[in-house]
Parts: structure tokens; C-alpha cells; sequence
């Protein structure tokens, strides 16, 4: 196997196509790959063909590390802190030949706006207004759960995931985290751009490990579309299927995909953050009624972000404690919900 090229510790700026070095880079990068993914269809050799992908899947992540800078953020960034705004629009009961409908194109848009906390490791709260309406979601690195108006708070069932939006681009050190166990799927050109797809599938046990007498979540499956040019993720797509049976009842499926636009990335404190995206969210329910075929609901979100800042003082592990209707779930654990100052 030929030696890796070196990788630059500097981003690739999309429009500086005239930089000879930067070009130079790219296409070695993108000839390496080539090169090895073609054992899958010139050799026989399963042992070969898995190392290929692998390695393949590991020289992305490692190009989008050196693109985005955030090797400079390990060990030295305790807490990130993030707020943003949001324009939020949601067509229900589209039905089976609904059309889909853009943020402002039919209905009203909702204006909003969160805030995001981070406490490595694993620890996260998040904060998001629209229309009125305040929701809430957190993790004390041992419990993730959320807060809504309608349902109240409730924990997320399964192990502690780092939250989506984060992965939208703002957190790369997350993102290589995630995606450090992905299978390249090869190539793929969307919104213009040539990139390079990451596929990651929650295993049986994960999957197991969210369901529980009345609901399955039958899979779980994630896509990350990097640039070949500059390495950035540019794409994120993910799709999940449950299944929910009462007692003596039909079982219903919710099928979830979500797809978002990543874009204007900028530098924080040298690390390449991204600012700006549009997100789709697709709900369908179906098999209670086969008859009326399945419900859809759309829902489309553009969101930017207005300031990002690391290390922030102030911040201490009593900031991510869950809600007391949440801690009585867990009676028997023995889980530290604060500090010693606020222990009998």
C-alpha cells in the first residue's frame, strides 16, 4: 500500500481555485482513494477489499481533521457555548401524494432561536423558542432527556449520543468522533458539490437498547458527505424506523429522515465552525390504516448561528443536572446528580 500523502493542518478555502498547491493536494488525495477502492472490483480478496474501505473511511476523517483544525481543540477545550437563530414551517397530514413545502412557500414560518451548551465529556443542554413554545434537551453525560410543553420531561431511551445539531458542523471534534467508525460508500455529487459518503449503522444492541414493551426501533442509519476538495462536511443525513404496538392494537411504523445543508463555515479561535444550514425533517406514519395509506408530515428549518465561543468561565457540571421528574427514573443507580454544595 502506497504511503499516505501529507495532509495540511490548514482549510481549503472552495473558492480559492486558482491555489496551485491547494489543487495539487486535492487531486493526490482523490487519486489515493481511487486507487484503493478499485480492489473491490480488481481483486478477490475479501481481507483486501476491507482494509481498503476502512482506510479509505479513516484518510476522510482524518482529511476533514486537518481541514477544519480541530485537533488544536483536544485536551484544550473544556465547554463551547453557541446560540443561534432559527425559521421554522411544518405542513401536517400531507398524505401519500403531498407535495412538500418550503420554509414561507404555504402556512405560516415560525422565527426562533436556541442557545447550546457543551461540557466534554458528554454533557449538553440545549435550549430552542419558536412560536412560544420552549424546548428543552440535556445530558449529564450518564442520562439524556428532554423537556416539551405537551409531553413534559422524559428520558431518551438508549446510551448518551451526542446531540444532532452539533454535528450540523459545529462541533468537528464530535463529528470525527462519530464518523471514525463509518464504511465509505464511494462517491456522490449533491448540491453541486463532488463528495466523498461515510455510511454509520446502529448496531442490534443500540438499537435494542431504545425500545422498549410497546416500541422497536427497527434501524438506524447515518450519512456524512464530505467535499473532495476541501474535506468539509457538507451534507448530513440520517433516517430512523419504529415500530409502536399496544395490546390488542395495529402496529404503527414512524419513519423519520432528516437531511441538512451545511454551509458558510468560518474561523473561531482557528477551527473552521459552520454557521449557516437548511435542514428537512420527514415524518411518515403508516400501517395503522392501510386503507388511508400513509400520513406525512414536513417539516423545513433554516438555521444560523450568531456566536460561538470556547472555554467560557463560568460553566460548571450543575448547568446539565436533569429535571427532578427525570432523576426518579432512576432511583436505584446511584448517579451524582450535583455538586457536593448541593448534597444533605
Amino acid at each position: 500500500m502506497n504511503r499516505l500523502a501529507p495532509l495540511s493542518e490548514e482549510p481549503v478555502n472552495e473558492e480559492e481555485e486558482d491555489h496551485i498547491n491547494s489543487s495539487k493536494k486535492t487531486n493526490s488525495w482523490r487519486n489515493w482513494l481511487k486507487t484503493h477502492f478499485s480492489l473491490l472490483f480488481n481483486k478477490k480478496s475479501d481481507l483486501k477489499v476491507l482494509l481498503s474501505v476502512s482506510s479509505s473511511a479513516e484518510y476522510i476523517i482524518q482529511h476533514f481533521t486537518a481541514a477544519t483544525g480541530c485537533r488544536k481543540l483536544e485536551g484544550k477545550v473544556k465547554n463551547v457555548y453557541a446560540t443561534g437563530k432559527v425559521r421554522m414551517a411544518m405542513v401536517d397530514e400531507l398524505g401519500s401524494g403531498g407535495s412538500s413545502a418550503a420554509v414561507g412557500s404555504t402556512g405560516l414560518s415560525q422565527k426562533g432561536c436556541f442557545v447550546m451548551w457543551q461540557m466534554f465529556p458528554d454533557k449538553w443542554l440545549i435550549e430552542l423558542v419558536v412560536g412560544g413554545h420552549k424546548v428543552i434537551a440535556g445530558s449529564d453525560g450518564n442520562v439524556a432527556w428532554r423537556h416539551t410543553p405537551w409531553i413534559g420531561a422524559h428520558t431518551a431511551k438508549g446510551g448518551v449520543r451526542p446531540l444532532r445539531r452539533a454535528l450540523q458542523g459545529l462541533d468537528p471534534v464530535a463529528v470525527s468522533a462519530v464518523f471514525s467508525s463509518a464504511h465509505y460508500m464511494g462517491e456522490k455529487r449533491i448540491m453541486g458539490v463532488d463528495c466523498f459518503v461515510l455510511k454509520l449503522s446502529a448496531d442490534q444492541t443500540d438499537l435494542a437498547d431504545r425500545g422498549d414493551n410497546t416500541a422497536e426501533m427497527i434501524k438506524h442509519v447515518i450519512f456524512g458527505y464530505f467535499s473532495q476538495r476541501s474535506g468539509l462536511l457538507v451534507y448530513l443525513e440520517d433516517s430512523y424506523l419504529t415500530r409502536i404496538q399496544s395490546p390488542g392494537t395495529r402496529p404503527t411504523y414512524w419513519e423519520t429522515t432528516m437531511a441538512t445543508k451545511i454551509e458558510d463555515y468560518r474561523t473561531v479561535e482557528g477551527v473552521m465552525i459552520a454557521h449557516g444550514g437548511q435542514s428537512s425533517a420527514i415524518i411518515t406514519r403508516f400501517g395503522d390504516n392501510p386503507k388511508l395509506g400513509p400520513a406525512i408530515t414536513r417539516m423545513e428549518e433554516i438555521w444560523t448561528i450568531d456566536d460561538l465561543a470556547f472555554n467560557v468561565p463560568g460553566l460548571s457540571m450543575d448547568c446539565f443536572i436533569p429535571p427532578e421528574e427525570v432523576q426518579k427514573y432512576y432511583p436505584d443507580e446511584n448517579l451524582d446528580w450535583g455538586s457536593p454544595l448541593h448534597r444533605p
